[in-house]
């Protein structure tokens, strides 16, 4: 999992990227492809 200050281009990387807000935090996800995570930190 990448941990980026912005996620913007980490979401076009692939298109079943998607922008999650889980306990606080943002995250990508990609059920397809399961290397594009990460989180903004």
């Amino acid at each position: 999992m990448k941990i980026k200050n912005s996620l913007k281009s980490l979401k076009s990387r692939h298109r079943d990227c998607r922008i999650v807000r889980r306990r606080g935090r943002v995250y990508v996800i990609n059920k397809t492809q399961r290397r594009f995570k990460a989180r903004q930190g």
